[in-house]
């Protein structure tokens, strides 16, 4: 009869250091809260816009969940039909992010700003330290919540004059696209969820990840969320000129010392008149646009070339080293030695995409 093996006779497959050295990998998760009366829009765009990165090993960098505050089953859409969620409230405790869409049915949330009982406690679920962020009135959530007093938060520009007298003691700006405010980002209303969800993605990993992202999903791949909700005049007139041919011409040339007069000239304008249109057609002035295209520029050298930081500030426009790191510390909060060494760490890719996007993998807690 022959004796057990024991477990030092097991042979052991041998263990590449460098697995051994790396951390358990596992995706960010996004839990979406799904709402009676959500608009079906705004709950597709955080999966349309977290479930496209991958990294260098095809691995997805965020998990994105749906849940009601009920058990799995129907919710209610402000369309002419339902939505399956497949997860009740339960699920919020395993959220790194909780994303709340808009909805037409707050009930008390919106009227009162006190939240449900049946919403009160599926958010008791969720961890401290969790992320969180709202699209359009599913700021009214995060509001009841107690999320938000004290501090900045945006919304739809329509509703945010009535946000504002529900709770007086949220520091509200309506004519913004989003606010991150570190733990907590709110957003307009519609696309704005675009733009508020890209920047999270640009936030955790990086320009060229979110650019990726965006040129997939055909859409701008930054507006900055000091851009105004509502600009007015987004299309321009017929037989009205528009500043378009001056924006191009200038990304062209982000590395030269490029003047007011030189963009108006393009145009045929005046200073004066070329600055006011273009403040209509874009929401900001031409020289905040200038610096902010600087910035992004700045951006997608650091991540995906060697070059040194001189040549990176020459190149996006702003002469000397010192400029940008001035310039970056103000939008960013971090030096551009800081910013490469967080986003150029290890590969990252995004799913669907010929030529990879490679920057560095860093997950926001």
């Amino acid at each position: 009869m022959t004796s057990p093996r024991s477990e030092r006779d097991t042979p052991v497959e041998p263990v590449d250091p460098a697995d051994a050295a790396e951390p358990a990998f596992r995706p960010h998760r996004v839990v979406v809260l799904a709402l009676d009366g959500v608009l079906p829009f705004e709950l597709g765009i955080p999966h349309r816009i977290f479930g496209r990165p991958r990294d260098a090993r095809r691995r997805h960098l965020y998990e994105v969940v749906t849940c009601s505050v009920r058990p799995p089953g129907p919710v209610e859409t402000d369309a002419d039909f339902t939505v399956q969620v497949a997860h009740g409230p339960e699920i919020l405790a395993t959220a790194d992010t909780v994303i709340v869409p808009a909805s037409y049915e707050l009930g008390p949330v919106f009227e009162e700003g006190v939240l449900t009982d049946e919403l009160a406690a599926a958010l008791a679920h969720v961890r401290p330290g969790t992320r969180f962020a709202s699209i359009c009135t599913g700021v009214y959530v995060l509001a009841a919540a107690g999320l938000l007093e004290g501090r900045p938060a945006t919304t739809h520009w329509a509703d945010a004059e009535h946000f504002q007298r529900t709770f007086p003691g949220i520091k509200v700006d309506a004519d913004v696209l989003f606010i991150d405010d570190g733990d907590v980002l709110t957003s307009a209303g519609v696309a704005a969820g675009v733009d508020l969800c890209l920047h999270m993605v640009r936030r955790d990993h990086g320009t060229a990840v979110a650019n990726e992202v965006a040129r997939r999903t055909v859409v701008p791949p930054h507006r900055d969320g000091g851009q105004a909700q509502y600009i007015q005049r987004p299309v321009p007139e017929p037989q009205l000129a528009t500043t378009a041919t001056a924006r191009a011409w200038a990304l062209d040339r982000l590395h030269e010392p490029l003047q007011l007069r030189d963009m108006a000239e393009r145009e045929s304008m005046s200073v004066r008149t070329f600055t006011r249109r273009f403040r209509e057609e874009v929401g900001v002035s031409p020289g905040q646009w200038l610096t902010r295209q600087r910035v992004e520029r700045a951006r997608h050298l650091l991540e995906s070339t060697g070059l040194s930081v001189d040549q990176v500030a020459r190149d996006a426009g702003f002469g000397t080293a010192q400029s940008m790191r001035q310039h970056l510390q103000a939008v960013l909060g971090v030096t551009p030695t800081a910013y490469r060494r967080t986003f150029r760490t290890g590969g990252v890719e995004v799913a669907g995409g010929g030529e990879a996007a490679r920057v560095g993998a860093r997950i926001a807690s």
